[in-house]
């Protein structure tokens, strides 16, 4: 296929120019300031974020720990301090990936503790943790505090024997820890959110087979005087619209996020129950609902709404007037936000760039004036090491475009020699409906800084693109994903900017399975590692958890109707067409994808006499958290890639 020169946003400069001051080394062989032990100790995530007057309270996770998650609070002008100790981690196990885990209002804290999922109360600064909720088979997610009534809203999840769990809206009395149900019945719910005034709760929920960014309603109930709900009114929402955070603002006007016209754009509910977008935008206001406790907007004020929202695959930040519909920028030199959240003229959330990993901020609505308000770790090498990602546009199979980030080696004393090309490695991101970050990632940094060339891929149905651009993805998992990651490194090859024999793709979960597709019905990639990939689409469907139990009805097709896809698609089943070496990682206690997948995948390769080797981790589950598991796989990928490419290290 003809590759229009308009379509590749190339850098303007070679990447392997001359620079006389450096030394000729092989593309791959760099002595590297960036450890796999340096990648691990930085690992740390922020993730979950609750206002209570000026106070701020954050999760971050403790990869030296276990990949235990850890509850900071930092009262207004004094310095954080952690408020949970060890061994508690804040982590919800609801849909298995969790969020929403705590809760915190007038100096109250609730949250959710990792290895019992029971519920436990700080009554108040500096008590020890006592536990609300008993030992039981019940999760609890998406916690709001209810004080007018001392309770506990929240999403429970209850496993039940021989059927699948039921997830339901719940009120947990804060004086006895009885679990009151408040609404039940349907597969899923999301986003309780109580209004100012105490009297009307918002909620999401949504049903099998859909995924809540396909299709979900938004209701909207009165709460009686007893504490319970009056009859649910859907306000929007459907089986052709998705909707995201419901938010009430100070004197109680409902807005949401909904992607009817397209795009995930901001709506308000008006008092005759009518609604209308806010500002329409080809950029989405929403990401997609992998964890509870996610948010993209706030209310600054009365009629000021902060909020962050993604365009091109890039994040941005503004203030959005509710009354005139205008939607002012501010300039933060970031590219990559969220979670925000606002209160008392401020915002706080999460940011990080090309140059800098995630860290903590803070917007003053007057000043319109951002503070760094917490790094939780320092960046290992200095800036000017640092290689950043160049937009990278090329033509899918079908004749539309894919995006990428494309990062160049880089090196303060080494270049690559003169007669060669670096070896590529090609990225696949996990959701698949994700996307991929374009803030500082030192495990990519640990490539380009060796002399590895890297593509981070956004391939057809990732997010940040529109709705009509993720749903390219339905009924084509496998055949288009893999077709994106094939043809941008073709593209690369092809222009001379990598070593075409040279060429490697990995990627994790979702990513794992283009990974294997790529590598089972294409003969571009030499090497491929698959970390808790998917390897036979029949086994997950009939073994995962609730929440994606019919998650590929859409990217595939329903089962077992569509039995015949299944089988075709699934890269155990095609293990005999490939014929390069791969390697596999897997957390033992994996329930998203059980290790059965990567055990049988290996055997097969192995059976037919090629190098497959397999590293378990008997603590990890889906997505490792412990800084020993993730120095151990970096330097394991990295053994491999240079026995394969025979790269002297």
């Amino acid at each position: 296929m003809p590759r229009p020169a308009a379509l590749h946003r190339l850098p303007l400069f070679s990447p392997l120019r001359i620079v006389s001051a450096k030394r000729r080394s092989p593309f791959g062989a760099w002595p590297s300031p960036l450890g796999a032990e340096d990648v691990a100790a930085a690992s740390v995530r922020l993730a979950e974020i609750c206002l209570d007057g000026v106070d701020v309270y954050w999760t971050e996770s403790r990869p030296a720990q276990q990949g235990r998650l850890a509850l900071l609070h930092k009262p207004g002008g004094k310095a954080a301090r952690e408020i949970v100790p060890a061994p508690f981690s804040v982590r919800t196990r609801v849909h298995e990936y969790g969020g929403g885990a705590f809760a915190a209002a007038a100096g109250q804290v609730v949250f959710s503790n990792d290895s019992d999922q029971r519920l436990y109360r700080i009554a108040a600064a500096g008590r020890a943790p006592t536990p609300l909720t008993p030992v039981d088979r019940t999760r609890y997610a998406d916690l709001q505090l209810d004080l007018r009534r001392q309770r506990l809203l929240c999403v429970a999840e209850r496993a039940r024997e021989g059927r699948e769990p039921e997830n339901f809206l719940a009120a947990v009395s804060l004086g006895t820890g009885q679990v009151t149900p408040l609404a039940r019945g349907s597969d899923f719910y999301a986003f309780p959110r109580l209004d100012p005034a105490g009297r009307r709760l918002a909620f999401l929920r949504w049903n099998h087979p859909a995924m809540p960014w396909d299709a979900c309603e938004l209701h909207v109930a009165d709460i009686r005087t007893d504490g319970s709900l009056g009859e649910p009114v859907r306000v929007a929402g459907g089986s052709d619209e998705s909707i995201f955070q419901p938010a009430w603002s100070p004197r109680g006007e409902l807005t949401f996020v909904s992607d009817r016209n397209g795009f995930a754009n901001l709506f308000r509910l008006a008092a005759d129950g009518s609604t209308a977008c806010l500002c329409e935008r080809e950029a989405d206001f929403a990401a997609p609902l992998w964890v509870f406790g996610l948010s993209t907007h706030a209310w600054l004020g009365e009629e000021t709404i902060v909020c962050v929202f993604q365009r091109s695959g890039l994040w941005h930040l503004a203030t959005l007037d509710t009354t005139s519909g205008r939607l002012d920028p501010v300039e933060t030199g970031l590219t990559e936000l969220g979670p925000i959240f606002a209160g008392q003229g401020r915002a706080v959330f999460v940011g990080g760039a090309a140059g800098q990993a995630s860290a903590l901020f803070t917007f003053d609505g007057r000043s319109r004036r951002l503070r760094l308000l917490h790094r939780p770790t320092a960046c290992p090498i200095p800036k000017m090491a640092i290689a950043r990602p160049r937009p990278f546009d090329f033509p899918t199979a079908d004749g539309t475009t894919a995006h990428g980030l494309l990062y160049f080696p880089l090196h303060k004393s080494y270049r690559g020699t003169s007669d060669s090309r670096p070896p590529l490695l090609v990225t696949c991101h996990g959701g698949p409906t994700a996307s991929t970050s374009t803030a500082l990632n030192l495990s990519i940094q640990f490539w380009t800084s060796r002399g590895f060339a890297v593509l981070d891929v956004n391939y057809r149905g990732s997010t940040g693109y529109g709705r009509a651009y993720r749903k390219l993805l339905d009924g084509q998992w496998g055949v288009a994903d893999v077709e994106d990651c094939v043809a941008a490194a073709a593209t690369l090859a092809e222009a001379g900017l990598v070593d075409g024999g040279r060429m490697a793709i990995r990627g994790s979960s979702a990513g794992g399975f283009t990974v294997l597709c790529a590598l089972a019905f294409h003969d571009v990639f030499a090497a491929g590692a698959s970390y808790y990939g998917v390897a036979d689409l029949e086994a997950l469907a009939k073994d995962t958890h609730k929440f994606e139990s019919h998650y590929l009805d859409s990217l595939i097709g329903p089962y077992p109707q569509r039995r015949d896809l299944y089988r075709a698609r699934s890269p155990l089943l095609a293990a005999d067409r490939l014929a390069c070496p791969v390697i596999f990682f897997q957390g033992e206690q994996d329930r998203v994808v059980p290790k059965a997948q990567a055990v049988a995948m290996a055997a097969a390769l192995r059976k037919r006499g090629l190098s497959a080797p397999l590293w378990l981790f008997p603590d990890e589950q889906h997505g490792f958290r412990q800084g020993k598991t993730i120095r151990a796989a970096l330097d394991a990928e990295l053994e491999f890639y240079l026995r394969v490419f025979g790269v002297a290290s």
